[in-house]
């Protein structure tokens, strides 16, 4: 094979064994790697709980992974998610992905649970258990000054995903988070504290001098692109380039959504950051553009946040502290949380309680989640449980109990579209639809309207599924496209493939979601809004109406999603459609 290596490890916690497993060929050119084929095993665990030793926690790598094409080092996460009940997954960099496939493995499936805290050693070959009861307690920087050698990679978990936190993160090289949907959780109940990768295997790659071809195509794209390389781009302020333009469009989540504009945001963009802490570039394996931010100045060595976590410690909570803010990510990131679930949960808290938090205050009961004290008991369980424990369900900004992002959805429809669609819940990275409805990538869209969004939002779920099973980074999209990464995949893989192919693959592995999600009781009911976005206007100013959403117009444009995705009226996929992409 090119490409692929063709070895899955299958692992099993209970017995401390593994075995290696060879796909049909077929299957990797229907599921490509990452998201698909995670996707793949999910579905045939079928409806099990998510804490149950049979449930398989799924890494995958892809095609591209440890090649030279651009922003291919990253891994994809599939599992049912503690927090949601539904199909949960996270894209994570680092170099864990690029070590794995050099030891020469695709993918690897866990299942069972240890009898006692283990850690996975891969390296080439050989597949080690470690017991590591001393490592218990400790969190995720600790875990990887002791066990991770220069090149390895490694992903593990803190104390708060050991003490039963919902939204429990998994942590890649220190820097790195598998934040959303609580996979770290995942991990503890398979007692798995950490998984360390490391090869020096090369990818066989069927056209090198095609693959530079198009390698040249997607830099020399990124280069002309403002919002990627830019002064004012991610290259030089990280995904914190984002805050001005949501303070700008009034869609910046404010007082837990009760406001769309924050009035201090100006003094607490990226460029305030960057002068403050005088961040260097910092990225994924194999990356050009380098997000990543991590302090040299008053908080060396601290990684910078990014811009959900930004926008949440400050506007959502009503915090001017920018330290805080630091301070905050560092704390979720050691302790393992999903920085923007932690912050969405103190949100609900702050509305339901009527009281302002001071820093102290706020680092506190981020520790009090993690460590399972006091009321971190009720907020370790995510917004939508801690608001109906507390008898104010309407609260909680979640759709399926996932907290939602930085994004306003009274600001861009499409994002609202996309937030209740989306098969993990309230995400912005599955549809992306800031990308023309903000940045004007590939065109703009009128954010105000529904009109054509269902057919956009498909398409777009169809791409970003092809994007996780590449595996590359969404926000290369902003200036390559499906074009130039199906040239790059031809060149490695030698399979024939137009950007029209790879959609089709892309449909295949969403609609395969959908149809994991409905085993699992997902329907219609839970592919919406909290209702304050349909009662509740956001904060207008500067030329700009925020009016509640239609919901007739949001019902509507629902309705026809489901039509064009090939579901029926309630969300359920249809039996025509699971057989046409071979889903039966």
């Amino acid at each position: 094979m090119h490409g692929w290596t063709g070895h899955i490890l299958h692992i099993n916690l209970t017995r401390h064994d593994y075995h290696v497993a060879s796909l049909e060929p077929d299957l990797y050119h229907r599921f490509i790697g990452g998201k698909g084929l995670g996707g793949y095993f999910l579905r045939r665990a079928g409806n099990l709980d998510w804490n149950h030793p049979d449930m398989p926690i799924c890494l995958f790598t892809g095609p591209l992974t440890a090649t030279i094409a651009p922003t291919s080092g990253r891994l994809h996460l599939v599992s049912r998610s503690p927090l949601t009940g539904c199909v949960g997954d996270a894209s994570v960099g680092g170099k864990l992905s690029t070590q794995l496939k050099r030891a020469g493995w695709d993918g690897v499936v866990i299942t069972g649970k240890s009898p006692y805290p283990v850690g996975i050693e891969i390296r080439e070959k050989e597949i080690r258990f470690i017991r590591c009861d001393h490592l218990r307690g400790k969190d995720t920087r600790e875990v990887y000054r002791t066990v991770a050698p220069k090149k390895a990679g490694l992903a593990c978990i803190g104390p708060a995903a050991e003490n039963g936190v919902k939204f429990a993160s998994i942590t890649a090289d220190n820097h790195h988070s598998a934040g959303r949907t609580g996979l770290g959780l995942s991990f503890a109940a398979k007692n798995l504290k950490y998984l360390l990768a490391e090869g020096s295997g090369k990818v066989r790659i069927k056209d090198l001098p095609g693959l530079k071809e198009a390698r040249e195509e997607v830099i020399r794209l990124t280069a002309a692109s403002p919002a990627l390389m830019g002064q004012y781009g991610f290259t030089c302020l990280g995904t914190g380039a984002v805050y001005d333009l949501m303070d700008n469009r009034r869609m910046m989540p404010t007082d837990n959504f009760r406001a769309t504009r924050f009035e201090p945001a100006s003094k607490l963009n990226a460029a305030a950051f960057a002068a403050a802490y005088s961040p260097k570039k910092y990225g994924c394996k194999g990356c050009h553009i380098l997000c990543k931010k991590i302090g040299t100045r008053n908080k060396p060595g601290a990684a910078m946040p990014e811009f959900e976590t930004m926008s949440h410690f400050t506007a959502l909570i009503n915090s001017k502290d920018m330290d805080l803010v630091v301070e905050a990510n560092d704390l979720c990131n050691r302790l393992g949380m999903d920085t923007i679930s932690a912050a969405a949960t103190l949100a609900c808290r702050r509305e339901i309680t009527g009281a302002d938090y001071t820093g102290r205050q706020v680092l506190s009961l981020l520790s009090d989640m993690a460590m399972d004290r006091g009321e971190g008991r009720n907020l370790k369980l995510g917004a939508a449980e801690y608001a109906r424990r507390l008898g104010r369900p309407e609260t909680a900004m979640a759709v399926k109990n996932l907290e939602l992002p930085a994004y306003d959805p009274r600001g861009a429809y499409g994002m609202a579209l996309a937030y209740a669609l989306s098969t993990r819940g309230g995400c912005h990275l599955r549809a992306y639809p800031i990308s023309h409805e903000i940045f004007r990538k590939p065109v703009a869209t009128d954010r105000f309207s529904f009109s054509g969004k269902a057919r956009i939002i498909k398409i777009a779920e169809d791409l970003n599924a092809v994007v996780d099973s590449l595996v590359a980074c969404k926000f290369t999209f902003f200036a390559a496209g499906l074009e130039e990464y199906a040239k790059a995949f031809t060149a490695v893989t030698g399979i024939p493939s137009s950007a029209q192919d790879l959609l089709a693959a892309g449909e295949r592995i969403y609609f395969n979601e959908r149809i994991i999600n409905h085993t699992y009781g997902y329907g219609a009911d839970a592919d919406d809004l909290p209702v304050r976005f349909f009662t509740e206007p956001g904060s207008g100013g500067n030329r700009i109406s925020i009016p509640p959403l239609d919901r007739a117009a949001f019902l509507d444009t629902r309705k026809t999603y489901y039509h064009i995705r090939g579901l029926d009226t309630d969300g359920t996929p249809l039996p025509e459609k699971r057989k046409e992409l071979g889903l039966d």
